[in-house]
């Protein structure tokens, strides 16, 4: 289902909330979310389920080799999540410095 979201298309911050919406409501995880790389950090962005605290998987999310966001989700296969991480890396620009230039996911 991971890819007919993205093969749908849309805006990346529409995408990503079917994404982790998608991880939850198909039972591949309880819990799922997306943080974005800012300046160093990790700022919260779309999750859907709710956090428990228990049996966590954090996969970064790399686009042309910088750390642009973290994949997290409980209760997760880690497999699922690192082959969905590569597949969602262009929607995660969203705070990433192109230094200017244009981009389009």
């Amino acid at each position: 289902m991971i890819e007919a979201i993205l093969e749908a298309g849309g805006e990346p911050d529409d995408v990503l909330r079917r994404v982790v919406a998608d991880l939850v409501d198909s039972g591949a995880a309880s819990w799922a979310s997306i943080r974005f790389a800012e300046s160093g950090e990790l700022a919260p962005g779309p999750e859907a389920g709710t956090p428990t605290g228990e049996n966590r998987t954090d996969v970064p999310v790399i686009y042309a080799g910088a750390r642009v966001a973290e994949l997290s989700a409980e209760n997760a296969d880690p497999a699922l999540l690192e082959r969905i991480a590569p597949l969602i890396s262009e929607h995660c620009l969203v705070a990433w410095d192109t230094g200017g230039a244009p981009w389009e996911p």
